[in-house]
């Protein structure tokens, strides 16, 4: 009788200890894998960081002015007007 008491007694406990060890092992497997996603997302953050700076650095050349004046007499066949030629309009009232 007391063997059957103890069974009693000891299977929950065991049922227990069973499923608290699945769960931390499940538990950990999912932690490495958003571990192993978190890393892959920093690395492709850093990537975009750096396109981002090359861009900003693409674009700050093709907006000189001096490209953009160079572009306007070069292509366009621009150029800078006399000082003779501007006029200089006023609002009226």
């Amino acid at each position: 009788m007391t063997q059957r008491i103890q069974l009693f007694l000891i299977l929950p406990i065991a049922i227990v200890l069973v499923l608290s060890s699945v769960w931390v092992i499940k538990t950990k497997h999912e932690s490495r894998q958003l571990f192993i996603e978190f890393e892959a997302l920093n690395r492709e953050r850093d990537r975009l960081q750096v396109d981002w700076g090359r861009l900003q650095l693409e674009q700050s050349t093709w907006a000189a002015h001096l490209r953009i004046e160079s572009l306007a007499q070069e292509e366009l066949n621009l150029s800078r007007p006399l000082p003779n030629e501007i006029i200089v309009l006023t609002e009226v009232d």
